[in-house]
């Protein structure tokens, strides 16, 4: 690739330093800076409040599906549980307590007019429902006689005691069960075979449900994500492969296009990409990383701006780089770039023209907005 490299203009011994932005001929494609993330990667949150009293490593620290990586105290769980415990024991005994009174009241009636009329409850009472007068058993006013509406009434009562019984037991199940899943919740367990990327919380700490635990993930396989504008998502097809640069020792190797969100970002009219690392590619999720894609509106071989890639400063998946104002006061501005040129050079497809002035390292000032390329 044929270029001339940025001329630095004059400054004082100290200052600065400001080069010219010179000419180079560009191939076809455009660098985006994105960030390096975990295949999977969650947030372990707290289900239960209480206090922390486990934390199985910390950050680095790998662990196996299943295995525990936070514990809550449970103490209050534990005592409730044996109290639930009590209740269903209680319950029980009163169930088959209600069913010996249930089975007596049957076949030993304990209504005063069956019992001394003689016989067995059950058979006497059905017996005496055919012998007996109507208006002797069953007519109102006959208060000695009414033997069969006695017999019924303390059946049911009996079969009262014996539903509640059995309905305090169903209850107390599902005290207990929920005591259960409580305890449960007091443990996070590791989803899958990865290590703690992050501490939120420390041992003694007091947590609310949902208070974040630890972030844990999977670093065998890594991604770039990348915001890529909307206009270069034309080029883009799922399995392709991308020319990437890693922050890390300035590797560079070659990313699948693993998976393209549906929805573009309606304020910054960019789509969310993300690209497979091969197996083995240095670096953990957060380092910075670049990933170069075609651009079809660029012809081959078009003179183009190129700068220092050391001007480049990035505001998330955006590059920029300071101006040098003619009131002499730093400009930032929005630029987006190409391919790289060698001899850390790096080509500008829009927001410069050759002969501008910029900073070769951004210098420290705040900025308030963008300035306006060309």
């Amino acid at each position: 690739m044929a270029q001339q490299g940025a001329a630095p203009a004059s400054a004082p011994q100290g200052a600065p330093q400001i080069v010219t932005v010179q000419a180079s001929r560009a191939s076809n494609t455009v660098t985006l800076g994105g960030t390096v993330v975990a295949y999977k990667e969650v947030t372990m949150t707290a289900q239960i409040p209480g206090r922390v009293d486990m934390i199985a490593g910390t950050e680095g620290d790998h662990f196996k599906k299943g295995d525990i990586l936070v514990a809550i105290d449970d103490s209050q769980l534990l005592a409730q549980r044996r109290q639930i415990q009590a209740q269903i024991a209680a319950a029980q005994a009163q169930i088959a307590n209600a069913q010996v009174q249930y089975s007596r009241e049957i076949w030993s009636p304990q209504s005063r007019s069956i019992t001394n009329s003689g016989g067995m409850g059950m058979p006497k009472m059905f017996d005496e429902m055919f012998t007996t007068p109507f208006s002797q058993s069953f007519m109102p006013g006959n208060y000695g006689g009414n033997r069969w509406v006695d017999q019924r009434a303390d059946l049911y009562s009996r079969g009262t005691q014996l539903s509640q019984a059995q309905t305090q037991l169903a209850a107390a199940q599902a005290q207990l069960e929920q005591i259960d899943a409580k305890l449960r919740d007091a443990r996070s367990f590791a989803p899958f075979d990865g290590v703690i990327v992050k501490k939120m919380v420390e041992v003694g700490d007091t947590v609310q449900p949902g208070q974040p635990l630890v972030e844990y993930a999977d670093l065998t396989y890594l991604q770039v994500k990348v915001d890529v504008p909307v206009r270069l998502m034309a080029n883009l097809k799922k399995g392709m492969l991308v020319p990437v640069k890693l922050d890390v020792g300035s590797v560079r190797t070659e990313a699948r296009v693993a998976q393209i969100f549906p929805s573009a970002d309606p304020v910054r009219h960019t789509v969310t990409v993300k690209f497979d690392l091969p197996i083995g590619t240095p670096g953990g999720p957060g380092m910075y990383a670049e990933v170069m894609l075609p651009e079809s509106n660029l012809a081959q071989g078009e003179v183009v701006p190129v700068i220092p890639d050391s001007a480049v400063v990035w505001r998330g998946s955006l590059p920029a780089v300071y101006l040098a104002g003619k009131d002499g006061k730093p400009e930032l501005r929005l630029v987006r770039l190409g391919d790289y040129a060698g001899n850390n050079q790096v080509t500008v497809l829009s927001g410069l023209k050759v002969g501008d002035r910029i900073y070769a390292v951004p210098p420290k000032v705040s900025s308030q907005g963008w300035s306006k390329g060309p």
